[in-house]
Order: C-alpha cells, then structure tokens, then sequence
C-alpha cells in the first residue's frame, strides 16, 4: 500500500513538473515578442533593416522621445474619453444591475433576456447606424461621438456582470438598511456599492482596456488630429520623404502601454476579486 502511494506521488509530481515546464516556456513565448519591441525600440531604420536580429548599437534613446512628441495629446484624449466613458457605464449598468438583482417587476426576465440578446449582434453591423446617428446629432469630431457610443456599448456585459454579483448580496444587509428607514438609493449608495468594489473594478478595467484599443470607431469619426485618440495616432510615423520611422514607432507602442500596465497593476488585485467571486456566475 505504501508502494503504491509513493508511486502515485511521483506521478503527481512528475505531472507537476511538466506543467511548470510548459507555464514557463509559455511565458517565455509570451515576453519574447515584448522583449524585442524593446530592442527594436532603440534601433534606427538602418539597423532594422541592416542588422535586423542584432542588439542596437548604438543605442537610439532619443526613440522614446520622439515617439512621445507624436502621442502625448492622442494618449490625453485617450484617457479623457475612455475614463468618461468607463464612469458613465459603471454608473448606469450598476444602477440597472441593482434594480434587476433586488426587484420584481413585470417582464423583468424578458427585458433582461432582451438585453443579453444584444450580445449576439457584432458591433460590426451597428457601424455604420451608429456613424449617421453621431452625424444626425452633430457629435462629428468631438469627444461626445467617443463617450456617448462607448458608455453604451458596453452597458449590456456591464449590466451582466453587476447583476449577477449584486443577487450574491446577502438581502439581510438591505432588511436593516430599510428598518432604518434607508431610501433605495440610500442602499445603493451605502450598500450595494461598497459591497461591490471588486466587480465594479472589473467592468471599469475591462471597459477601459477595451475602449482605450479602439482603432477603427475613432478612425471614422474623428478627423481632427488634435482630438485623435492613441491607436489611431499610432499609425502616423511617416516622415515628410514617405519613410517609416520603426524605431520611435515601436518607441510610442511602449509608451502608450504604460497607461494600461499602471491601471492593471492598481486594479489587479479587485480584478481577480471580481472574477472570482461570483461576479460570472449566472
């Protein structure tokens, strides 16, 4: 019986090591493609294309910056619009989230499915509705035809996310809260929310990652260069003789990341909260 044991022991074990060995060759895959982002970074169009897989010498510093002149002001509308547009979908989509996870209505369940259903349209097909909607209201070129059409397109997974977490709420918390004489919005306020910061953390990152890679709604939309957003700015490294600049471009990739990496790194921990405690539970 021991023999045994200490078999299947050694097979747990053996299985392990394998497992780690092919965590870490993916994580190797997964940073290889950063790693030389950097490198190439700090290149000129001479050594990219004279000395392709060679570390620079010398180092183009310089890169960094230049790749910042081109999108410092992209990477402010950027942040303007998604933020705006993340504090306008976690408002309302909690606020439908509660009214769906602690009320009975008529025809709750049928709205509800009639929003989930929205999932099943690509966003593709609204394109172009949505384009002479913006037009029809005058919004072209402002940062109204960002916000206005983010914050709702990303109700429906948003309202998802915070109704199933706010039907995990113990409803003794809400009992008191009315015994006290609390108003529903009272509760909403200075219960359902505080309760809820890790989900509400998880929609505004994924909200804000989302919006924050958009390329092809602010490319439509927006003609200003001074109101362009990050990814579409990205694009915009041709010199005055037609020539790529890759260096500052591969440069300006990085730096525009780092916003992204900085919200991910305060928000991870309420994230992984999120995600697991009951935030995608039906």
């Amino acid at each position: 019986m021991q023999a045994v044991q200490q078999q299947n022991r050694k097979i747990r074990e053996g299985s392990q090591l394998w497992i780690y060995l092919i965590l870490i060759l993916l994580l190797i895959l997964t940073f290889v493609p950063i790693a030389y982002l950097l490198i190439l970074a700090l290149k000129d169009n001479g050594q990219i294309y004279g000395r392709f897989w060679s570390l620079p010498r010398p180092y183009r510093w310089e890169n960094f910056w230049l790749g910042w002149q081109v999108i410092w002001r992209p990477v402010i509308n950027s942040i303007i619009t998604s933020g705006a547009a993340m504090v306008g979908t976690l408002l309302f989509a909690s606020l439908a989230g509660y009214v769906f996870a602690r009320h009975r209505f008529p025809g709750k369940e049928f709205l509800y499915t009639g929003i989930l259903a929205l999932l099943m349209i690509p966003p593709i097909l609204t394109l172009v509705p949505a384009y002479v909607l913006i037009l029809t209201m005058g919004l072209e070129n402002t940062y109204w035809a960002l916000i206005l059409p983010w914050t709702s397109g990303g109700q429906v997974f948003a309202l998802l996310l915070c109704r199933s977490f706010f039907a995990t709420l113990p409803e003794e918390f809400f009992d008191a809260a009315r015994i006290d004489g609390a108003t529903e919005l009272q509760s909403f306020w200075r219960i359902a929310v505080p309760l809820s910061i890790p989900i509400l953390v998880t929609v505004a990152v994924v909200r804000l990652v989302a919006t924050y890679n958009q390329f092809m709604w602010p490319l439509v939309v927006i003609s200003s260069p001074s109101r362009q957003v990050v990814a579409v700015a990205l694009t915009q490294f041709t010199s005055e003789i037609g020539v790529t600049d890759i260096g500052p471009r591969m440069a300006a990739y990085i730096l525009a990341a780092v916003p992204l990496v900085i919200l991910f790194s305060f928000g991870m921990r309420h994230y992984v909260r999120g995600l697991t405690a009951g935030g995608l539970k039906a």
